[in-house]
């Protein structure tokens, strides 16, 4: 009697495509490109042998049986469900919304351990955008990478590419993220209190970073972004004790007219004529 073919060998045309499909994340996911676009996702495909009018099937198959998740159009990530892949972390995901990019503000100063709230948002600084709105409106509320919770909604802030500097790499788990360094983030929230929590935080930020700041280095950085946040920086590394000699540069820079030392406070208080501050805090905090 002849024997029976054994089924391993009897592979259905649909278990070869998940078979491919499955090669395909398992190639992205090796070379690092655990959240990806399309356009990576073809390049993907070019290497796992994948025909490319069959990548829009095989994108849709691999969300419907869990081994992708869909962020946004064109943006999936490799889902935590693969035996051997970490779940993915929601700073790698608002980085790839949008390039090039940096975790900061209250995001960054609670990575830093300069604050021990954590923020509900998820803050990125972005050059080159001119209009983030449709980035802050169009976010996806789908399962994080596979896993129970919702992402945090994301914030982003536009910046000139100019001002673009004082980020570091570093790793959130696995993943090799950009990130304000610690002086560019004390100065972001100089700069826009709200999204550091708000003035006094920052303030105690400043007090948490200590002898760990590196004055020579904030200094540098005001200067390169204006008059106001120099001004501002130099009552503060005042009140913090830094002579007054490391201090000229700031003191220096020029400026017309009065600044409100707390931003986004209204206008009341007292005016230090030697830095052109409004001193707008309350009073515990002067």
């Amino acid at each position: 009697m002849a024997q029976a073919t054994p089924a391993i060998n009897r592979q259905t045309p649909q278990a070869k495509r998940s078979g491919i499909g499955i090669e395909l994340v398992r190639s992205l996911a090796a070379e690092g490109q655990r959240v990806f676009s399309l356009v990576e996702a073809r390049k993907a495909a070019v290497r796992v042998g994948m025909r490319q009018s069959y990548l829009t099937e095989a994108l849709h198959h691999l969300e419907r049986t869990g081994w992708i998740v869909r962020i946004k159009r064109g943006l999936y990530a490799v889902s935590s469900s693969i035996p051997g892949v970490s779940p993915v972390h929601e700073f790698e995901i608002a980085m790839a919304m949008a390039k090039p990019a940096a975790i900061s503000h209250w995001s960054a100063l609670h990575h830093h351990g300069l604050t021990e709230q954590a923020p509900r948002t998820v803050f990125v600084l972005t050059p080159g955008v001119r209009n983030v709105s449709h980035l802050n409106r169009s976010q996806d509320r789908r399962r994080h990478a596979g896993q129970n919770a919702p992402l945090r909604p994301f914030h982003f802030v536009s910046i000139q590419r100019k001002w673009f500097f004082g980020v570091e790499n570093v790793w959130v788990g696995e993943a090799r993220i950009t990130m304000t360094d610690p002086e560019r983030t004390l100065l972001d929230g100089l700069s826009n209190p709200k999204l550091c929590g708000d003035f006094a935080e920052v303030l105690h930020a400043f007090e948490r970073r200590g002898h760990e700041l590196d004055v020579k280095r904030i200094i540098r950085y005001a200067l390169k972004l204006d008059a106001a946040m120099a001004k501002r920086l130099g009552w503060v590394l005042e009140h913090h004790g830094v002579p007054a000699e490391k201090l000229r540069p700031l003191l220096e820079a020029p400026i017309r007219g009065w600044r409100k030392l707390d931003a986004s406070s209204s206008s009341h208080g007292s005016y230090i004529r030697r830095w052109m501050i409004q001193e707008n805090l309350p009073g515990s905090f002067r």
